[in-house]
């Protein structure tokens, strides 16, 4: 088992400072042993994610970035977690189960969903990262795609923004990321979430997917920010089909190319059911599968609503890849 000192460590600040709080507490740490006692995936080596006052460095064990959503239309888990203190207690058995990173939402993304006003997002995520402050280990993700929520959310030491709107044209988000250090995940979506499953369509869509990240990295680093500070997201479910999706899983591999972490999203996502069968809530067997493929194809990062479970599938499927001969 490699010592968490040595690929997730994070710098000094001041001691007032919530995200040091949260930095120098990480420090500590040890990745969940059932993620971290199995052979490392296959793929590019060293190199490294910063975010904030946070390192991590790769290769390493895939990360489990766990989901609390903080809404009342989330397809998965909406309404569960709208009380501040609820969403406290998830986040920290989150934490307690497994989870390296959590990503904090207050707007639903799903298809189709109701575009939430900045005021209201605000009221739903703000009080959560205000009594999370200095309580977890682990870094905060705050998955928005409005600058003006990245910027409180970081104000309240959030590390890191997750942004299903990284293909937008305007540059107000990216230069916040630039100024603050923040991790920041560039999610591939065609579309928004009212139009995104009315009809996509590529010509390759892996193709396709490689080049948004070749051009948005380019972009990002015209206003600042580093290639080290960015995590990939082929954008499992957004603007995306069955086939669409299963392909992307199924070319993980030719996005190792530009050494940055790959994040993988499918968790209880609806393709789930159209391969397998099930509602909603029978989608663990499925998530599973796929965040295990995920991982052992050279995604370092899945984000999922079910950490424990999660981690016990990463770790056997690791035990069984360290035992590999060939």
């Amino acid at each position: 088992m490699q010592p968490c000192s040595e690929s997730f460590t994070s710098s000094t600040e001041s001691p007032t400072n919530p995200v040091d709080t949260l930095s120098r507490r990480a420090l500590n740490t040890t990745p969940p042993a059932a993620i971290a006692s199995g052979a490392t995936p296959p793929g590019p080596s060293d190199f490294v994610l910063r975010a904030r006052t946070f390192e991590i460095r790769f290769p390493r064990p895939p990360l489990i970035m766990g989901i609390l959503n903080v809404t009342p239309d989330s397809f998965s888990d909406g309404g569960l977690f709208l009380d501040a203190d609820a969403a406290v207690d998830q986040a920290l058995q989150l934490e307690a189960e497994g989870a390296d990173l959590l990503d904090v939402g207050g707007e639903s993304t799903r298809p189709n969903a109701v575009p939430v006003p900045e005021e209201e997002e605000l009221r739903r995520v703000a009080p959560v990262l205000k009594k999370l402050a200095g309580r977890l280990k682990v870094p905060v993700s705050i998955d928005t795609m409005k600058p003006a929520v990245a910027r409180v959310a970081l104000d309240l030491g959030a590390s890191l923004v997750n942004d299903v709107a990284a293909s937008r044209m305007t540059d107000e988000m990216w230069r916040l990321v630039a100024h603050s250090g923040a991790g920041y995940v560039v999610m591939h979506t065609q579309g928004t979430p009212q139009t995104m499953q009315v009809h996509p369509q590529y010509d390759d869509v892996a193709r396709e997917v490689g080049e948004f990240f070749r051009e948005r990295l380019d972009r990002l680093s015209s206003l600042g920010v580093r290639a080290e500070q960015v995590i990939l997201d082929v954008g499992i479910g957004f603007g995306k089909t069955v086939a669409h999706n299963l392909r992307l899983l199924a070319a993980l591999g030719e996005f190792r190319t530009f050494q940055r972490p790959l994040l993988v999203g499918a968790s209880r996502k609806s393709f789930l059911s159209a391969v397998a069968g099930g509602g909603v809530r029978e989608r663990l067997p499925g998530s599973l599968a796929a965040a295990c493929w995920a991982a052992q194809a050279g995604a370092q990062i899945v984000r999922v609503h079910d950490v424990a479970a999660t981690r016990q599938a990463l770790a056997v499927t690791a035990a069984i890849q360290a035992h590999r001969t060939e």
